[in-house]
């Protein structure tokens, strides 16, 4: 009796023998490849008492037959086969022609020189950029290029030629300055021939341009990134800094955020940008991006798995809101400095701008005066004057023209036709809005009149908050064009 038996292994089979009631024909009952009509498999029919097995590895079990094998090996036993990390170092595959249906990038080979390294002592290469001819190597402290299928050298007067040889990659040259992009690679964006990124251990946020490496956190900001980049450091591993291209406002967009473990509080990030044609940092926002990207001529961010189009037309989509992220609804705020005559010691009496319905003032905080002991001189206090009610300090020091409106009655937004209304914040006249401000502070040494008993502001200059308000039209457009104060200068200063 013939059979096709299946081997599941190359170089081993196992076959199971019993024999039927009475002696008759032998059932095969181990091996899957024999049909049950020629006396194969039936579990019903095997006898584990009469069972037998042969583990074979030459066909037909003949001598010196051909064994079953694994056949021809495709790799190499090395000597030492554990695997190393090896982070400063690039490697590269054989080609790729989808033309010619050449397809050699699982193919490694060991006789030619297929491997590129940096200095070690600069940290690992944490991201790779392609430039035209150029493959650029961020490295936690070095931005370097090495050159793409070509090989340069220097002739004897200093001039640079091309040879013959065609290296994949070539001659790897740093770029002048200690800088690096740390561990922080998702802060890597690209828009024309500049790139952008952080370096932590630094404390600098970089551009990379055709004239080189430069620290665009010096604009104004170098006290600030130097703060914040030491608290997303010492925050962990968990701590990010992301950065992405605003293709609507041609701005780079860079978030840090602290671990949420360790700093769980709302305010555990900042996201800001940097605009290239004033040469500083225009702005704060109210969003969290888990990623940042641009597409054609939109803007986008990626939230818990959502993503959410930035800059929406009215035209696009009519509910659209201005200072809304992801479904909530935030205020704009500006804080600017009074500080006119500033040699001179001033009572700021009012406040007034120029612009839309619905701006509110937040606060208003004078200098500080010089640090006095209190009970010991371990206690030591300076004293502001400021605007903002001390029993509620979340209420506006100022409320907006539609948010202080009342009646006689005292009935808060009243109908457009009763009258006379009154106004506890802003007035309006002339398309101006002016209020005066009330002193709320408390009593300080050698203070006559201080708190309500006296009008105004007193310093040398004052910081001064406006955002809008959460009644007047929410979300639609507010401008702002100029923000005053009418002040006094206090005699002998």
């Amino acid at each position: 009796m013939a059979a096709i038996i299946e081997v599941k292994y190359f170089n081993t089979y196992i076959l199971k023998k019993t024999m039927k009631a009475g002696g008759a024909d032998p059932v095969w009952a181990g091996s899957f490849g024999i049909p049950q009509s020629k006396g194969g498999f039936d579990r019903g029919s095997i006898n584990d008492d009469n069972n037998w097995a042969i583990e074979e590895s030459r066909i037909r079990g003949g001598y010196n037959n051909t064994s079953t094998d694994y056949g021809a090996k495709a790799y190499l036993v090395e000597d030492e086969p554990n695997s190393s990390n090896r982070i400063n170092s690039l490697i590269y595959s054989g080609i790729f022609n989808s033309r010619t249906g050449i397809n050699n990038t699982n193919v490694f080979s060991i006789g030619e020189e297929i491997t590129k390294s940096v200095d070690p002592a600069n940290g690992s290469i944490q991201k790779l950029f392609a430039e035209d001819t150029n493959l650029i190597i961020f490295q936690e402290k070095k931005v370097s290029r090495a050159l793409i299928d070509k090989d340069a050298i220097y002739a004897a007067e200093g001039g640079g030629a091309v040879t013959a040889a065609n290296l994949t990659i070539g001659t790897i040259q740093p770029y002048k300055g200690m800088y690096g992009i740390s561990k922080d690679p998702q802060s890597f964006s690209v828009y024309g021939y500049g790139k952008y990124f952080s370096d932590k251990n630094n404390n600098a946020i970089m551009r990379l341009s055709q004239n080189g490496l430069e620290e665009i956190s010096r604009y104004g900001m170098k006290d600030y990134f130097r703060d914040e980049l030491n608290n997303i450091d010492r925050s962990g591993s968990d701590g990010n800094i992301l950065g992405g291209w605003d293709i609507h406002n041609k701005q780079y967009v860079v978030s840090s955020q602290e671990n949420p473990i360790k700093f769980p509080s709302s305010s555990n990030f900042n996201t800001l940008t940097f605009d290239e044609t004033v040469k500083g940092w225009t702005s704060f926002f109210s969003y969290k991006p888990d990623h940042m990207f641009s597409l054609r001529n939109n803007f986008y961010s990626i939230k818990n798995g959502q993503i959410w189009q930035h800059y929406a037309s009215l035209r696009d989509f009519p509910t659209a809101k201005r200072g809304n992220f992801y479904g909530v609804q935030y205020d704009t705020s500006v804080t600017f400095v009074f500080n006119p005559q500033v040699n001179k010691s001033k009572n700021f009496k009012t406040i007034n701008y120029e612009g839309s319905n619905g701006w509110q003032i937040d606060s208003i905080l004078s200098d500080a005066t010089g640090e006095d002991a209190q009970k010991s001189n371990t206690d030591w206090f300076s004293y502001q004057d400021t605007t903002v009610p001390i029993t509620n300090p979340t209420t506006p020091a100022v409320y907006s023209f539609t948010e202080g409106k009342y009646d006689s009655a005292g009935n808060v937004y009243p109908n457009a036709n009763q009258t006379p209304f009154y106004y506890a914040g802003f007035n309006r006249k002339e398309n101006k809005y002016t209020a005066n401000l009330v002193n709320t502070s408390g009593i300080a040494p050698g203070e006559i009149l201080f708190g309500p008993d006296m009008s105004g502001i007193k310093g040398f200059f004052a910081t001064v908050k406006i955002s809008t308000d959460s009644v007047t039209n929410v979300g639609a457009e507010k401008e702002l064009f100029c923000v005053g104060s009418e002040y006094v200068a206090n005699n002998g200063y």
